[in-house]
């Protein structure tokens, strides 16, 4: 295959936005492009990748963001895999620029949601899982993540101020963050003292719903070659996997088998091991996501990754920084925008561009993105050039 480039990646800020979904991602594809260096008639197809069209009444993102942009004439493919939809639409991208069917593509997720009711935006988040057999039953993502937290607690003695040690580090990081939806310092005694949500997960354990959009631009080789531009960043690994949809189907409740298979098919696409990671992104919708997803990728193993929270050892200075852009939990989670949101982030640390949050000598950062309690995963793997 073809080697393939993140030429570029931009996004807007997380949080209550006063813009449409469709206005939001042509903000944050304007700010990408601009900085690749390229022109918009460069752009020879799209993925856009958009989870709750039903909000605003409105499908089929693309064509209008193209028309948008200038380029109506430009393919484009609306991507929904709940909130895996904007790393699904990183994975599109990558394959088809490596297998030379495009030479540069343009990536968008972008979500508007904050002008829901809470019991509105929490049912349409369902959508997402099993919603005949779960959420129609009352099993909302708080429910199914806090029957996770609890088995995983039973399992390995995990404690509520563990999760909560998660919550405060991404607070830390996100408070370095001027584009994070909550730029705001927390305690664990916060944590602990907020309301329950669904036991033991509590508010400060869960991620907001944000409005935002995020944008990236996918490259070959030639084409970066032939227009003098500057090589980075490449996407060094891809892996793409599924998993049960109901989590009530599962024989294991503290682990993902979408992300063990993803990062490993990444892992193994890129040659490296997971030891090899400067850095990650990982999805924490809940505290106890993140959690779960540091010992799936092998960062960490079962059991251990509460206490290495607690140790400070995923902290921007620890030995593995983890969601140093503050996560879901505190950056926000615009649900169609996450997965590409990440590759910002990874981008801008790889480029140096990251000011106060900079992970020292980052050379190897990793996306993971999760689609509902693990029915998709996305994981990407990026190499400073």
């Amino acid at each position: 295959m073809n080697k393939v480039f993140l030429l570029s990646a931009a996004g807007t800020s997380y949080g209550k936005a006063n813009l449409t979904a469709r206005d939001l991602s042509m903000l944050a594809s304007k700010r990408a492009i601009k900085r690749a260096g390229i022109k918009v008639q460069d752009i020879q197809a799209a993925f856009v990748a958009n989870a709750f069209g039903m909000a605003e009444k409105q499908g089929h993102l693309g064509p209008l963001l193209m028309s948008s942009l200038g380029i109506p004439h430009a393919p484009s493919s609306t991507i929904e895999a709940a909130c895996c939809s904007g790393g699904s639409a990183i994975r599109e991208a990558y394959v088809n620029v490596a297998s030379g069917f495009y030479d540069v593509i343009l990536v968008a997720g972008t979500e508007k949601i904050s002008h829901l009711d809470t019991l509105t935006a929490t049912t349409y988040f369902s959508y997402g899982g099993d919603y005949c057999f779960e959420g129609n039953s009352g099993a909302s993502f708080p429910g199914l993540y806090a029957t996770m937290a609890r088995s995983h607690m039973h399992e390995y003695g995990t404690t509520e101020e563990e999760l909560a040690a998660v919550a405060v580090k991404n607070h830390e990081n996100g408070f370095l963050n001027d584009k994070a939806h909550f730029q705001k310092k927390i305690t664990i005694d916060d944590v602990l003292k907020s309301a329950v949500v669904a036991d033991p997960l509590k508010l400060y354990d869960s991620c907001p719903f944000s409005d935002g959009a995020a944008a990236a631009i996918i490259a070959s080789e030639e084409f970066m070659n032939k227009n003098n531009l500057q090589k980075r960043v490449s996407i060094k690994g891809s892996g793409r996997a599924g998993g049960p949809g109901s989590l009530h189907a599962r024989k294991n409740m503290t682990s993902l088998e979408s992300t063990i298979r993803a990062s490993r098919e990444a892992l193994k696409h890129a040659n490296i091991n997971i030891k090899d990671i400067d850095f990650a992104e990982v999805h924490d919708c809940f505290t106890i996501a993140e959690i779960i997803a540091m010992e799936d990728l092998g960062i960490f193993e079962k059991g251990e990754a509460g206490k290495a929270v607690v140790e400070g050892r995923t902290s921007i200075n620890g030995d593995i920084p983890i969601n140093p852009s503050g996560g879901l939990k505190s950056k926000g989670h615009p649900v169609g925008a996450t997965g590409v949101g990440q590759v910002v982030e990874v981008f801008e640390q790889l480029t140096g561009d990251s000011k106060k949050r900079q992970v020292e000598d980052a050379r190897i950062g990793l996306t993971h993105n999760v689609g509902a309690t693990g029915g998709s995963c996305a994981v990407h793997i990026f190499e400073s050039e």
